[in-house]
């Protein structure tokens, strides 16, 4: 049962870094974007594309050089479409992004074909370190999923820094409580928006290159992804990021217990969790913070 909660917590980490870009859209311009995962398979396929363009260049490096691209191209998207689609009625926001997941599904069938790729790792991916041998029975951890988990508690504690701690975050607050006195003071709304949008989809590019390193990717992934990670979100709590970590966790950790219990119901129990915190508590287990 212990290496089942350790697998779980692990599991959670990469469940983290799905779902914080969705938190961090919705926290700030209360947008749901439907094609997260898709979004999340685009990074993990930009990853392959470099990595076999570039031969001997090494995946990480692959990966740095995608943050940038997704920084832009989450302004862009954000500055000239997703913008026009904010208001009161959210279902502009929500066909619109279940369009872009439409065209990129269609997009990475027409380049890659369905056949499931991966990230080389140079082994990586089976390297393992052993725990618990003081206890007891030592038991092996994946080298790749630590660091996984690593990566998710910095970015989680790296946004929280940023909302509560900087200029840009105070901008986020503002524009998030209250758009329009936040524009009398002085801030452009859009602009704002388009930033927490970059951040959001470095964050993505993040996630699917460890998604692919950890694991096949294929075209068709997306809804999937998204399924978890709007699972982690609603289960922390809408645009609370240590929230959105609490609910990763317990989603990984319900899977594995489900997974040891019989190999098909890990999804299942993890579906069971989701659907009984929304009837019980539909704000989430830990709702928003900033501070």
């Amino acid at each position: 049962m212990l290496e089942t909660l350790v697998q779980g917590v692990l599991l959670g980490g990469l469940y983290t870094l799905f779902a914080l870009g969705q938190s961090l859209m919705f926290g700030v311009m209360r947008l749901t974007n439907t094609a997260q995962g898709d979004f999340i398979i685009l990074g993990a396929f930009a990853v392959i594309a470099g990595v076999s363009l570039g031969g001997d260049v090494a995946p990480w490096l692959v990966a740095l050089a995608v943050l940038p691209v997704a920084f832009g191209f989450g302004y862009a998207l954000q500055r000239f479409v997703l913008n026009g689609t904010l208001g009161k009625d959210p279902l502009p926001s929500l066909v619109v992004t279940f369009g872009l997941s439409i065209v990129i599904q269609n997009l990475l069938l027409e380049l890659f074909s369905a056949d499931p790729r991966a990230i080389e790792t140079g082994g990586l991916s089976t390297q393992g370190v052993a725990l618990g041998g003081a206890i007891g029975s030592a038991m092996s951890v994946g080298v790749l999923p630590l660091i996984v988990l690593a990566i998710a508690v910095v970015a989680t504690g790296a946004l929280q820094w940023l909302f509560a701690r900087t200029a840009l975050g105070r901008s986020f607050r503002a524009v998030s409580d209250d758009r329009e006195i936040a524009e009398l003071m002085g801030l452009n709304a859009k602009k704002v928006y388009a930033f927490a949008t970059a951040i959001a989809f470095v964050l993505i590019a993040i996630a699917g290159a460890l998604q692919g390193m950890r694991t096949t990717v294929s075209p068709s992934d997306g809804p999937l992804l998204l399924l978890f990670a709007f699972e982690a979100v609603i289960i922390g709590g809408m645009g609370s990021f240590w929230g959105t970590l609490a609910g990763a966790m317990i989603l990984g950790v319900t899977q594995q217990v489900g997974f040891r219990l019989d190999p098909g119901w890990g999804i299942w129990a993890g579906h069971i969790v989701f659907l009984v915190v929304l009837v019980l508590r539909p704000q989430g287990l830990f709702p928003k913070t900033r501070g």
